[in-house]
């Protein structure tokens, strides 16, 4: 696939020093790893829809929720934000919630009295 997103060697080892250390069994391929995530991330898709290329998606999602709960992507973004100079890319999170057509007639009908100030349906 040509519009896969994929970390170079260098922005790999620019994080690198965020990661936590492997215990026991070594890890699988961090760039292709955390690349995928991104790629899944980037791109609002589930986590089974995550192409091949970036290994199973159990992985993904595995490393994803382990890594969370450590802190590691708040320690990764915390040190990318905090170096030097004008970034080379900025980023805007427009992420939005669509509210089904349905939601809105809720309050016409009472459901929600204290928001509405209609009498509760019977």
């Amino acid at each position: 696939m040509a519009n896969l997103f994929w970390l170079t060697k260098a922005q790999i080892e620019r994080i690198s020093r965020d990661f936590p250390l492997s215990h026991g069994v070594p890890r699988v391929d961090d760039q292709r790893v955390v690349s995928g995530i991104i790629h899944v991330i980037r791109n609002g898709l589930r986590w089974r829809d995550a192409p091949a290329e970036y290994g199973p998606h159990k992985t993904l999602y595995n490393r994803f929720v382990r890594w969370s709960r450590m802190g590691v992507f708040n320690r990764i973004f915390a040190g990318l934000a905090g170096r030097k100079g004008q970034p080379g890319r900025l980023m805007i999170d427009a992420t939005h919630l669509k509210a089904h057509r349905t939601a809105a007639s809720l309050l016409k009908k009472g459901l929600f009295p204290a928001l509405s100030g209609v009498p509760k349906a019977a």
